[in-house]
């Protein structure tokens, strides 16, 4: 057993998660590596210090330079606005030191695929944090669909919709301009990374793009709704929206094969449904699975079934896979090169939606 000192770039909502997570994923895993709370940082002394305290890191920084080039951050959390994530990524390969930086991988693009680039040039490990894709719930779903549990997948519907933006009387945040911190930014790029883990790669989308509640002066896209082609040959619809009034975590998805369906819904992520096309027809329809230990990743969490797991557990778990890329030296999905292929989906639909066409998302993977 070995420590390894963690620095974190932000130290707010997603800042705060990493490190309850680092602190605790030894003792829930019984991870090789143990994560050392070295360094956090934040726009400020104040508010660094203030994280520093409340989070147990042994020292905190305004300077994120400061924070990647210390010898004693071994590694790099990235948890800040994704308009800082490629110049923090970029040095910290540039210093040997492995980097899990949350989704969207860049603002754009361009971004992404620097950000690969350094990554796999670094030699070091590199993971994208999609986290809602490590459910016991979603794991499960994927094994039975690689096991032909439902026969060939022909059909995926997702969808990922929240309500924070909710009216236009809702006030504006560092969220409700940009195009990096729009919808397709922001929630996006989970549901199509879902869409590739259950259906594979995506070819080509068809997408409108929407602004329904400007706040600012230049504001941006509230909702998306796009066609699919997967590379399979299957198809597919995916919707996100950030005023879908109602909606706290509609991160959901089904999945039709010709033997049967999936279906999962984020607000309820402890159960997964099935149908399965067999038996007499009087007795056939969905049926409810709650996650229990005999699903991936449950047990360390608890030994009851139908006790569930929550959303904290889920960066638990990519914090554990993170780790063992450090340990082992060998990649675990999700690497940079699926941020990047996020990104092309995304930059597809966005082009998709300015010319009214089908775009093809060139994907590599």
């Amino acid at each position: 057993m070995a420590e390894i000192g963690m620095g974190i770039v932000g130290g707010g909502y997603m800042g705060k998660a990493h490190a309850v997570a680092m602190a605790s994923v030894g003792a829930i895993f019984d991870t090789a590596l143990r994560p050392r709370l070295e360094m956090v940082c934040a726009t400020s002394d104040a508010s660094a210090d203030r994280y520093r305290a409340a989070y147990g890191f042994a020292r905190a920084t305004s300077d994120w330079r400061a924070l990647v080039a210390d010898d004693r951050v071994e590694a790099v959390v990235i948890a800040s606005p994704q308009t800082t994530h490629r110049a923090i990524a970029e040095a910290a390969f540039a210093a040997g030191k492995p980097v899990l930086c949350e989704k969207p991988l860049g603002a754009s693009l361009e971004d992404a695929r620097a950000m690969t680039e350094a990554a796999k040039a670094s030699g070091v490990a590199h993971m994208t944090g999609f986290n809602y894709v490590r459910t016991p719930a979603t794991q499960f779903a994927r094994q039975l669909i690689a096991d032909g549990r439902i026969g060939r997948p022909v059909y995926a519907r997702l969808e990922h919709t929240e309500d924070f933006a909710g009216t236009d009387e809702t006030p504006g945040t560092w969220r409700s301009t940009g195009r990096g911190q729009g919808t397709m930014g922001d929630l996006a790029p989970h549901p199509i990374n879902c869409a590739r883990a259950l259906m594979g790669p995506i070819a080509a989308v068809n997408a409108v793009i929407e602004t329904v509640s400007p706040k600012h002066a230049d504001p941006n896209d509230d909702q998306a709704q796009m066609m699919l082609r997967f590379a399979s040959g299957a198809t597919g619809h995916l919707m996100c929206s950030r005023v879908a009034q109602g909606r706290k975590m509609g991160y959901a998805y089904e999945v039709h094969g010709t033997r049967g369906t999936i279906r999962f819904d984020g607000e309820d992520q402890n159960a997964l449904h099935l149908y399965v096309a067999e038996g007499p027809e009087a007795e056939r329809g969905f049926r409810t699975i709650l996650t229990g230990p005999e699903h991936p990743d449950y047990l360390p969490f608890c030994l009851g079934p139908g006790h569930g797991t929550g959303y904290l557990a889920q960066i638990v778990i990519e914090a554990r896979d993170f780790l063992q890329a450090i340990h082992t030296g060998h990649a675990v999905w999700p690497t940079f090169q699926e941020g990047l292929e996020v990104a092309r989906v995304v930059e597809a639909a966005w082009t998709s939606s300015e010319t009214g066409t089908w775009i093809e998302t060139g994907y590599e993977t």
